[in-house]
């Protein structure tokens, strides 16, 4: 198993990184996948709340998200529905890190606009491969 993570780190290391936006409140998850995804390669970018989402996303400007939905001062879902309603964001793969894990929350969600949907505690191969999944739907 961690041979295998090793090979995947080392395929998704590339010349250009490919910029990230990672919303969870949770500090050591927050802190343990922005450290993880960059020494994968990513360009991460992480916030612990949506007070300056959208501040962030025009100068950031991420090619993929991910989102947990339960985030203090705000719904997830309700941030979910307003990116997608935004033209110059609805084409960002937005992939949900969440704990909550009924089937009603996903289909939810992926409802709203979601890409993908990853119930806690995600898999890191698994989160590997559905961000180079979905970028590799992205031209850059």
């Amino acid at each position: 198993m961690t041979a295998h993570l090793f090979t995947i780190e080392r395929q998704v290391k590339s010349p250009q990184p490919r910029r990230v936006l990672l919303v969870e409140d949770n500090d050591a998850n927050r802190m343990l996948l922005s450290d993880y995804l960059s020494y994968c390669g990513y360009n991460v970018q992480s916030l612990s709340d949506a007070s300056t989402f959208f501040a962030t996303i025009d100068k950031f400007q991420p090619e993929l998200m991910l989102l947990d939905l339960k985030l203090p001062g705000v719904d997830g879902y309700l941030l979910l529905e307003q990116i997608r309603q935004k033209s110059n964001l609805s084409k960002i793969p937005i992939i949900i890190v969440s704990a909550f894990a009924f089937k009603a929350d996903r289909e939810r969600a992926m409802n709203l606009g979601a890409s993908r949907y990853l119930i806690k505690p995600v898999n890191l191969t698994e989160l590997l491969l559905a961000i180079e999944e979905e970028l590799s739907c992205i031209h850059i």
